[in-house]
């Protein structure tokens, strides 16, 4: 918020917000010019009371607010994190409600973004709620308090504006008594922003249900000018008038405390033990950026054994414990939080003293947008990335959940029109080929195109004609690959780097630095010591990953003509399983991806490898030792997976018994994308030969079950369910690699 954007305790005199009635009658009629004097002194008075008594607004703050109350506008406001953007809309805000205006609405993208933002507004006594998936119980209520006008400000995310109760219940009144209608984080609503998101696309649909006299204030960090183009034109809306043009004010991106570097080290190990070897002599407390679940978990676990106060968050992080690691970062009880991006956006720490990434984001705009979260109230904060050679192959697996091709599209618009009725996504899945979150994503966007519709009981589709954009969704692709080639750009380049990412958001103000290590020549050593490089390479190579078996088959396996439902049965299940690594880890991960990769050739695996799998073995803590192998069917490595299942029978002294069997010549076909038609695919295809059951017959102790890798889990499972029937005692799991 403004320079003065720290943590200051609330003034006694501040401003009293009435709630507001939703009239606007008594509200500043539109065209007074920016003068408004009393306004601006009000408006003074409410950002001390947010950010201190020493804060002043800039002059593009009061454009904004002004242009917000007194005339009505609608304003896109692209400005540096830590310019106080969110100071604009909490002043807006208290002048709106003290002029007898409707509460404002928030979109906002993060549950830490909401909490910050209401802890804010809060100290300045303006009443702010929320409704999310963290508050399901508090819905009602805070439902209540809006209708009876005691609710300032409202803060959703995107996704509740095609939730069926709030968009046929709440939405409506809402949109006709909203005094104020702020979009954080705006440049989610283009598809050629760097963090698009499909549910952002809704908003058009509410702006287009607004009064014009309705103000509308849109704000982001990260914004090119073709983005900026793209969300100022939505904000204007298909009906605007030139007069109604939305105001645009874009400022300098330039962060005087960022000292920007790259260290580029030569592998994992000697990442690892670089951050545990600096991360002491780094300003303060900060963050860990990382591209994967995997290595965030991994890099916290091993900078916690180092000694350091580290805590990791990332989408598969608790709720409430996602709220005690932010409250720890910001009350400085951890040095550094070691997240993925689900730590991101608005996350507000002014204090926050560096970010370091280990591995670099696919865009120089969202690397800008995450280092932006360091620095705001110091003079110096540190922003240093750790490039990865797995990188390029992390943002090719996020690349691949690109919109899909047309035939798949059309093929769901049929399923749904026949259907007759809302289908379920899991029903959905059995009908077609894409996995739960990709297939939801494709049907958001479809949402917003007019072509499907969210109700209760899941999609239906509405007849409404569609066109497959195939020029538009091409052109999208090929941006996002620019980014990633400017990517590795920053990363090389011998310029100043703030330079080289203020460009690529098209500031028309950027120059050099001065600051940077390329600016400065001032550069971290890419040397670590002995004992810290032995300790990150121990910690890489300790054996193994659990590979968690499944435990409820797919929903509508009877559709796809398969008996299988519900809760699978105990005596059917697979064991604990162990892999040597996942796929996305940053040391036996990057071998295995070389290894398992398409192009690779079947052959057998190297011996430092097959060591691995023996260390692996005489750690898993198994109840019973087991006295057979069985082996997966494979038709891209059957000599690797044989030849490996021989050795480790060898080595073990356990019976090899043989393997499991296709039934035809595909094996299981076409590869399937989500669990139902993976399963049934799999159903059909997967078989025990005699000669194998006999084997069991004979085999007094669990199998171990010896496959390349596992990805869904659907072929352990399966492959499990018949072994057991067939009178496994036990089936315990080996892969070389899971994607989990």
């Amino acid at each position: 918020m403004s320079e003065a954007s720290r943590r200051a305790p609330p003034v006694d005199n501040r401003p009293h917000v009435r709630a507001g009635s939703g009239s606007k009658d008594s509200m500043v009629a539109p065209g007074r010019d920016t003068e408004s004097p009393e306004m601006r002194e009000e408006a003074e008075g409410w950002l001390r009371a947010l950010a201190g008594r020493q804060a002043r607004l800039r002059e593009d703050q009061w454009r904004a607010i002004h242009a917000l109350v007194a005339q009505r506008r609608r304003a896109l406001v692209v400005q540096r994190t830590g310019w106080g953007k969110s100071a604009v809309y909490f002043v807006a805000t208290a002048l709106c409600r003290a002029r007898k205006a409707g509460p404002t609405v928030i979109i906002s993208p993060l549950l830490a973004l909401m909490r910050n933002q209401i802890e804010a507004a809060q100290r300045a006594g303006i009443r702010a709620h929320t409704v999310n998936s963290a508050n399901i119980d508090a819905w009602e209520r805070v439902y209540a308090e809006v209708e009876a006008g005691d609710v300032d400000v409202l803060l959703i995310s995107p996704e509740r504006l095609n939730n069926p109760e709030f968009r046929d219940r709440v939405l409506p009144e809402l949109a006709a008594g909203a005094g104020l209608v702020v979009i954080d984080e705006a440049h989610c609503v283009s598809d050629w922003g760097h963090d698009f998101r499909p549910d952002y696309r809704r908003i058009r649909t509410l702006l287009a249900g607004l009064g014009h006299d309705v103000p509308v204030l849109a704000t982001t960090a990260t914004a090119n000018e073709r983005v900026t183009r793209d969300v100022a034109e939505q904000l204007a809306g298909a009906d605007a008038a030139d007069a109604a043009a939305p105001l645009v004010l874009r400022g300098e991106l330039d962060r005087e405390s960022l000292r920007l570097a790259v260290v580029s080290l030569s592998d994992s190990t000697a990442r690892l033990s670089w951050l545990a070897q600096h991360l002491d002599e780094l300003p303060g407390s900060g963050i860990i950026y990382a591209l994967t679940v995997a290595a965030a978990t991994e890099t916290a676990a091993f900078l916690s054994e180092r000694g350091h106060t580290v805590a990791s968050y990332t989408g598969q992080t608790d709720p409430e414990e996602r709220t005690r690691v932010e409250r720890d970062l910001l009350d400085n009880r951890v040095k550094a939080v070691v997240a993925t991006s689900a730590l991101g956006m608005g996350f507000d720490k002014p204090d926050l003293g560096f970010v370091i990434h280990l591995g670099a984001p696919p865009s120089p705009i969202a690397y800008y947008q995450q280092i932006g979260r360091a620095g705001r109230g110091v003079a110096r904060a540190e922003a240093i990335l750790l490039p990865g050679r797995e990188d390029r192959e992390i943002w090719a697996y996020f690349a691949s959940m690109a919109f899909p091709d047309e035939e798949t599209v059309r093929h769901t618009l049929d399923v749904l029109a026949e259907a007759g009725g809302p289908m379920s996504l899991p029903r959905l899945e059995t009908r077609v080929d894409l996995g739960r979150a990709r297939l939801e994503q494709m049907l958001k966007v479809l949402d917003v195109d007019g072509a499907v519709r969210r109700v209760r009981g899941g999609w239906e589709a509405t007849g409404q004609p569609w066109h497959y954009d195939a020029q538009r969704y091409a052109a999208v692709a090929a941006a996002r690959e620019a980014e990633r080639t400017a990517m590795l750009d920053y990363i090389a380049t011998t310029e100043c780097r703030m330079l080289f990412l203020r460009r690529q958001l098209d500031d028309p103000a950027a120059r050099p630095c001065g600051r940077c290590d390329t600016c400065a020549g001032t550069v971290w050593s890419d040397e670590v010591a002995p004992e810290q490089r032995r300790a990150a390479a121990q910690h890489i190579d300790r054996p193994g990953v659990v590979v968690a078996p499944r435990k409820q088959w797919p929903s509508g396996m009877a559709e796809l003509g398969v008996d299988f439902s519900g809760t699978i049965r105990p005596e059917r299940r697979a064991a604990e399983g162990r892999a040597l690594a996942r796929l996305t880890d940053i040391g036996w991960g990057t071998v295995l991806r070389r290894l398992l990769a398409e192009e690779s050739p079947d052959e057998a695996i190297p011996d430092q490898m097959f060591d691995r799998v023996v260390t692996v073995l005489a750690a898993w803590p198994w109840q019973r030792r087991p006295a057979g192998v069985v082996t997966m069917p494979s038709r891209t490595r059957p000599h690797m997976i044989t030849d490996l299942a021989a050795r480790v029978a060898r080595t073990g002294r356990l019976d090899h018994l043989g393997g499991l069997a296709y039934t035809g010549p595909d094996g299981a076909g076409v590869r399937r994308h989500n669990s139902a038609q993976r399963l049934a695919a799999l159903h059909q295809a997967l078989a025990v030969p005699d000669e194998l059951r006999a084997g069991l017959a004979g085999c007094t102790g669990p199998v171990l079950l010896v496959d390349d890798y596992t990805d869904t889990g659907w072929t352990l499972t399966l492959a499990a369910h018949l072994l057991r029937e067939a009178g496994a005692e036990e089936v315990l799991p080996l892969v070389l690699a899971t994607r989990a």
